[in-house]
């Protein structure tokens, strides 16, 4: 160690990381000083700093008042190492995509302390080592230039705040003229670079020198805002609402933020639609990003469009004797219909454009069957799909048919492009989608574009349930008054469903009232007030109770719903807790460490973006899976999905991987599974409400277990929420002009049946 102008300098090995934020760069980490004794703790930002690397460590010694004296860096730099010894560890650490420990020493064993020197100015020497080909020589010599060249880039961004990941991305997206963007463009990185936000594209603009007050900055705020806006659901933005988040944004004057806005529409395509108001009302001027807008005038026109066709591809049900029909149906499956299912049937096979909605136990999935048995009598071609893996599943087990997701069966391509489309349709005579309540305004869109003229398309789902993760109320909107769209509702509670307890609490929390929790053998309440004991108790009810009871698998058939990703008892804290117990660390046992979180085989991970240039036919926002290797070598991650396709991620692509052990109850839609938990607590106040609750509880098949608080239940029962998003779809169907405000979902379950629910689920108690 020698001491600087500006400090301590400190040499060392980088030998593990204990702990590194993504999003910030700030690490602790272990190093080797090389004199022998105990490692040293290290913190700061080390930003691209890899194991086995060998820094130069600028900084201070600090002590912790609880983990001891430590050095504090403040910026560093890498030296290559130069011993033989030292150039072997380093080659052999898994820093070059494709040398791992063996070849490293084959290399090194050759070349002896020229290595380094040799991979650098010689690459194509590499192939004199002994059963190295020149295709591995290749993909070794490229790793070593793009490392260099993330490098550079991260080096650069280092004062910026950007982390490694992102740096990764941002030399993935421009290459050598990484750097030339970020210094002169900062904004086109969020509108390029996954992963980056206006925020952090700010900071960097910042740091390079854009006026605050730029039109530059402001326009990229005004369009920041708004897709910002459509991650909270919304397809559009009022004015008013839109200019108040801007200004509160970028804290620049109004008349700046109006005058950007006026450019915006002139120049770069957003889109400005006045709808005039309702009953007097002023008009509402709406603003959308133009994909939003295409789709949602798109969507509105191809389901007039489909339900107007001449064309009937199942003509035979025009004028069929129903009553024969149905009585042929009886004597298949050995059931008869109810009346609203009756109905639906005839609705489904009748008209060219249908919505099936109710709740659990209703008859949605049976009703789902003789649609498709009746139709397969008569020949048609039938096309089943929802928006999950998992959810497809269950409709191939429910139908016979073959079921996939909706992604792949539009073939969507890199760029989200779909292989089917007007010009090229579906060959299809009947297309039914499960779980439709997920279905947002961008694939609902793609997917009415795909089904031909003439064919029918029966929409099914949870109208009560979250509406979709994405922009839009695609199901609300389809089903809000004065649409012409034919549905049926569902309210009927069949015998058998309605001795569960989870069904009928479904049912209770729908209707505004508490679920019963006593004397049922597959819906319980282990109570706390403490967020923090809360979270001990789901792991434990998880790990070991639900286990040793019910004989179900905590990790493959127990899925932990929470109302919020953050807080002590928040999905991100109870992945850390459930991941020590179900896949704790093992020599036997690969992992990877990316920022903040360990990567093990076992762990059960989801995927939290669209990425259309994996797997098939792409990889989707809530893809759920099992990490089955971890590969240093070759630096990646190998995950098998629930559609049981193998999937491999780079290291760097790791920010697309959460763990999935605990979800929020949003990233649940679409799936079920044998047991649920859902941890209430009032630290999740603001997101307690009925919807939220109702759809994790429908998410279970045979048990829901609620563990916290009795006072955060009651709140989730009673909260019904603003459930408002601004969409324009209801308002583009009916022709007439939309009301100021947004659409709004229908009332949900009939007061009489809402009353015959309380009676019932009193009795049980």
């Amino acid at each position: 160690m020698e001491q600087g102008r500006t400090g301590a300098v400190l040499e060392a090995t980088l030998e593990r990381v204990t702990y590194a934020n993504s999003q910030t760069g700030y690490t602790v980490a272990r190093v080797d000083t090389g004199r022998g004794g105990d490692l040293v703790t290290v913190v700061g930002s080390l930003l691209g700093a890899q194991p086995g690397e060998t820094l130069r460590l600028r900084g201070r010694w600090g002590a912790h008042p609880q983990y001891g004296r430590q050095f504090q860096v403040e910026d560093y730099t890498t030296v290559l190492p130069a011993t033989v010894q030292g150039i072997r560890r380093y080659l052999g650490s898994g820093l070059v995509k494709g040398i791992g420990p063996r070849l490293a020493e084959r290399i090194v064993d050759h070349f002896g302390a020229d290595a380094l020197r040799v991979i650098e100015e010689e690459p194509a020497r590499l192939a004199e080592v002994p059963n190295l080909g020149p295709k591995r020589t290749r993909l070794i010599t490229a790793a070593w230039e793009e490392q260099k060249a993330i490098k550079e880039v991260m080096v650069s961004l280092q004062g910026m705040g950007v982390s490694t990941s992102l740096a990764v991305r941002i030399f993935r997206q421009y290459g050598d003229a990484s750097l030339g963007v970020v210094r002169t463009r900062p904004y086109r990185l969020a509108a390029d670079v996954w992963g980056i936000g206006f925020r952090t594209a700010d900071t960097i603009a910042a740091a390079v020198g854009i006026p605050h007050d730029s039109t530059e900055r402001v326009e990229a705020g005004l369009q920041f805002v708004l897709s910002e806006a459509t991650g909270q659901g919304h397809c559009f933005l009022p004015e008013a609402d839109l200019l108040a988040r801007a200004i509160d944004l970028l804290q620049v004057p109004a008349d700046l933020v109006r005058h950007c806005l006026v450019l915006l529409v002139a120049e770069q395509g957003l889109v400005r639609e006045e709808f005039p108001g309702a009953d007097g009302e002023l008009p509402t001027v709406a603003y959308y990003l133009v994909p939003f807008h295409r789709a949602e005038v798109s969507l509105a026109a191809g389901l007039r469009r489909l339900a107007a066709a001449d064309d009937d591809r199942m003509p035979a049900f025009a004028e069929v004797d129903w009553d024969a029909a149905l009585a042929w149906l009886h004597r298949r499956t050995g059931v008869e219909l109810a009346a609203g299912q009756q109905e639906a049937v005839r609705l489904a096979l009748s008209e060219r454009v249908a919505v099936l909605t109710g709740g659990p136990g209703c008859g949605k999935s049976f009703t789902v069957r003789s649609v498709v048995t009746l139709a397969a009598a008569k020949g048609a071609r039938i096309v089943l799909a929802a928006p999950t893996g998992r959810a497809a599943k269950r409709l191939t087990e429910l139908t016979g048919v073959a079921a996939v997701t909706v992604h792949r069966l539009l073939e969507l391509r890199p760029g989200g492009d779909a292989a089917f489309d007007r010009e090229r349709p579906l060959q299809a005579d009947l297309v039914v989608v499960d779980e439709s309540s997920m279905l947002d305004l961008l694939l609902a869109n793609k997917l009415v574009r795909a089904v031909p003229p003439g064919a029918h398309l029966l929409l099914v789902g949870d109208v009560d349930q979250l509406p979709s993760v994405g922009a839009g109320q695609v199901l609300g909107d389809l089903l809000a008054a004065g649409t012409p769209i034919p549905h049926v509702r569902l309210t009927q509670v069949f015998r058998q469903a309605s001795r569960s307890g989870v069904v009928t609490n479904a049912h209770r929390i729908n209707a505004g009232s508490p679920p019963q929790v006593r004397g049922l053998e597959d819906f319980f309440l282990f109570p706390t007030e403490d967020a923090e004991e809360a979270a001990r108790l789901t792991v434990d009810v998880v790990v070991r109770r639900i286990p040793a009871r019910f004989g179900l698998d905590p990790r493959r058939d127990v899925q932990v719903l929470a109302p919020v990703h953050r807080g002590p008892a928040g999905a991100a804290a109870l992945n850390e807790l459930l991941q020590d117990a179900l896949t704790p660390a093992r020599p036997d046992r690969g992992e990877k460490r990316f920022g903040g979180r360990v990567f093990r085989v076992g762990d059960k991970v989801s995927q939290i973006r669209n990425d259309y240039d994996k797997g098939a036919n792409g990889v989707f926002n809530g893809t759920q899976g099992v990490v089955t290797a971890v590969d240093a070598v070759e630096q990646t991650l190998t995950v098998v999905t629930d559609e049981d396709e193998s999937i491999r991620y780079d290291f760097a692509e790791l920010d697309e991987l959460v763990h999935a052990y605990a979800v929020t109850v949003h990233r649940s839609q679409g799936s079920e599974y044998p047991c649920v938990v859902v941890p209430l607590t009032t630290s999740a106040w603001v997101m307690l409400q009925r919807n939220l609750l109702y759809t994790a509880v429908t998410r279970a098949k045979q048990l829901v277990v609620l563990v916290g608080s009795p006072r955060a239940l009651a709140q989730a029962v009673r909260a019904t929420g603003s459930g408002r998003r601004h969409t324009g779809l209801a308002h583009r169907l009916r022709g007439r002009p939309l009301p100021a405000g947004c659409a709004r979902t229908p009332a949900t379950v009939p007061g009489d049946f809402a009353d015959r629910e309380r009676r019932h689920a009193a009795s049980l108690g």
